[in-house]
């Protein structure tokens, strides 16, 4: 047990070794959340089953503080109301529960942060294509293939990880970066 307790640690440390060559992407990334931010705009995040989590988590992390005492930032998980989640699943199907809340929520300016390990989550995708019809950047979190969301977004950050549990780690640690990045640069 203790073996596959070291071998689970090390894959882990070799992707977050990896996942710096994503440096680049996560910087511009916190450029565009920056000045969305700057210019009044809000964060927007949305996932499934994990994923779902992750965007209450970072949602959480610009409304209350990441690491510096600080004003609340706008952000939003698209993954809380149940009851917008469940009259809109059974109105209009699963696929819309977050796209009809962006076309509701999304101004230009706005940034939506989309989490799907695949890339190819149908809910994810629409959310994204409403993205784009209200002037809202999107910015992808996938794993390392990014399926269709590397294709539509405006920024898919790609970690290194076809697994699912080291691309949700790795995805909690690309926004705990953002998170970080963007309280530097509006609290300096």
């Amino acid at each position: 047990m203790e073996d596959e307790i070291r071998a689970f640690c090390q894959t882990a440390a070799d992707c977050f070794i990896r996942l710096g060559d994503c440096a680049p992407a996560i910087a511009e990334a916190a450029g565009v959340v920056t000045a969305s931010l700057r210019a009044g705009g809000k964060v927007m995040f949305c996932g499934n089953g994990g994923s779902a989590a992750d965007a209450q988590h970072l949602a959480a992390e610009l409304e209350g503080r990441y690491l510096k005492e600080r004003a609340p930032l706008p952000g939003m998980a698209l993954t809380t109301n149940t009851s917008t989640l469940t009259a809109v699943g059974n109105d209009y199907g699963f696929d819309h529960i977050f796209s009809r809340q962006v076309s509701a929520h999304g101004r230009p300016g706005d940034v939506l942060v989309a989490l799907s390990t695949s890339g190819n989550s149908a809910n994810v995708l629409k959310a994204i294509e409403a993205a784009r019809e209200k002037g809202v950047s999107v910015i992808g979190l996938t794993g390392a293939g990014g399926g269709k969301m590397a294709e539509v977004c405006d920024l898919c950050i790609r970690v290194p990880s076809t697994q699912t549990p080291q691309i949700q780690q790795m995805h909690i640690a690309v926004g705990h970066l953002l998170c970080g990045l963007v309280e530097d640069a509006l609290c300096s």
